[in-house]
């Protein structure tokens, strides 16, 4: 809305009284500028940091020349590599104690009519952790423990 500004009798003698009025517009645009300039910054942030939000561990399977994908949507147990010292396993994307996780498992498989789980063991993991983690499972009411591999490079 525009306004009116009063110019004071002292000085300008504008009009037959001496003071007149003047109609200023006030400039009521929003400048976007430096909204999309903020908004084109946070998108590059979100493109470069949505990639590193994958968690996980980082294991080395080992390799099988009969491997096969799967298909379902089972549930997923890692035993890292340290797991003789740190006692920990991976559950889907959750870090659970050993000692606990026949309880997980059950849980989890409380829903399902499949009672399979998958086991990924990293490489340097021994047989006897694998074992370890395989009876608790089964303590859990797994019905069927599989084994992931990597299919096998040929040379």
């Amino acid at each position: 809305m525009p306004k009116v500004h009063q110019h004071s009798a002292g000085g300008s003698s504008r009009g037959r009284r001496g003071r007149s009025a003047f109609v200023a517009t006030s400039l009521a645009e929003i400048n976007v500028v430096p909204l999309v300039d903020v908004m084109l910054v946070l998108l590059i942030i979100f493109m470069v940091t949505a990639p590193m939000l994958q968690q996980g561990l980082e294991i080395n399977l080992p390799q099988s020349a009969k491997s096969k994908a799967v298909d379902a949507q089972p549930i997923y147990i890692t035993v890292p590599g340290d797991f003789s010292k740190t006692h920990l396993v991976q559950l889907g994307a959750e870090s659970i104690r050993i000692e606990i996780l026949h309880e997980r498992v059950r849980q989890a498989l409380a829903t399902k009519t499949d009672k399979s789980v998958f086991v990924r063991a990293d490489r340097s993991a021994s047989m006897q952790d694998f074992m370890t983690v395989t009876d608790k499972l089964k303590e859990g009411g797994v019905d069927m423990v599989g084994v992931m591999t990597q299919p096998a490079v040929r040379k």
